[in-house]
């Protein structure tokens, strides 16, 4: 799927996004879900896995530019010993 910008600049609106509009909406009733968002409208899905929650966002509208963040934690995987989970 083409996008409009770098994965840095995409990294950065959807973050900003997800901190401003989102994450007060979600992160009490959602946590551990994952959120799939459109950087250009801030339209998101929620689901269990990032591709379902992309697939529901593209299926109301075209996006080219999605975020993917998991609800309550700063990744998506980890693979060490430190906490992935947001600091309140």
């Amino acid at each position: 799927m083409p996008t409009h910008r770098t994965v840095e600049e995409t990294e950065r609106l959807g973050e900003e996004v997800y901190e401003r509009n989102i994450r007060p909406k979600v992160e009490a009733t959602h946590h551990g879900k994952i959120v799939a968002i459109d950087v250009d409208s801030g339209d998101y899905a929620i689901a269990d896995t990032g591709l379902a929650a992309a697939d529901a966002l593209r299926k109301r509208h075209p996006a080219l530019d999605v975020w993917v963040v998991r609800v309550g934690y700063r990744t998506l995987r980890t693979f060490g010993g430190n906490s992935p989970r947001r600091k309140e």
